[in-house]
């Protein structure tokens, strides 16, 4: 495995996963009063950065992985980057099921990349 390339799509993938968390939930808290079609358009500009990001991501990262490996992996980040999205930005608790529901994602990416 080709760690250099990995480590590019991962960072490029967390960064993508930055954007498309606040494209996606930001507008919930800041612009809770807006009417939606000003969310749908900043969420779309926000998507923007996200998926220049992303598509750069997933054709780098599938020169070493397979797509079900890509897919488990962005599902990860987006975990990763969504907890503290929620803890800090939303303010919201952080409850035991979200562990579980972690855990059950590492035995993801443990049975996708054994072999």
């Amino acid at each position: 495995m080709n760690w250099s390339t990995i480590g590019q799509t991962v960072g490029l993938l967390v960064a993508s996963n930055v954007f498309m968390t606040l494209a996606w939930y930001a507008h919930l808290r800041d612009l809770r009063e807006s009417p939606w079609i000003v969310a749908v358009l900043l969420s779309w500009g926000i998507a923007l950065f996200e998926y220049m990001l992303q598509v750069p991501a997933n054709r780098i990262g599938y020169t070493v992985l397979t797509l079900p490996q890509l897919k488990i992996l962005q599902e990860v980040i987006t975990l990763i980057v969504f907890v503290p999205f929620v803890l800090m930005y939303m303010q919201q608790s952080l409850k035991w099921d979200y562990l579980w529901a972690a855990l059950c994602m590492v035995g993801a990416v443990y049975f996708v990349f054994r072999s």
